[in-house]
């Protein structure tokens, strides 16, 4: 799973694990990141990768407009593209 969130793009912060002799050692401070699914106002379902802070986000804003927002910033790993866009593969192009 990877560790980045949905809603708020919390993604890992780095920096030094600093010992007791002052030697650094570099590591990585990982956002928790819960698996959730969450069921729209038109009935379906949609499973977010969600930070605790996103959680709350959700509950303050509803999870409509958080997935309006989502959209909007276009997020095709969840089939939530922005409205008008197209998939961001490159097409093959034909030859004649």
């Amino acid at each position: 799973m990877s560790f980045l969130c949905d809603v708020t793009g919390a993604k890992p912060g780095f920096g030094n694990a600093v010992s007791h002799s002052h030697r650094r050692t570099r590591r990585r401070w990982n956002p928790n990141i819960q698996r959730r699914r969450f069921r729209l106002t038109d009935g379906s379902t949609i499973r977010l990768n969600v930070s605790t802070k996103g959680l709350k986000v959700i509950d303050r804003d509803g999870i409509d407009a958080v997935v309006a927002r989502i959209r909007a910033r276009g997020l095709p790993r969840l089939g939530l593209a922005a409205a008008g866009s197209q998939d961001s593969r490159p097409r093959p192009q034909e030859v004649h």
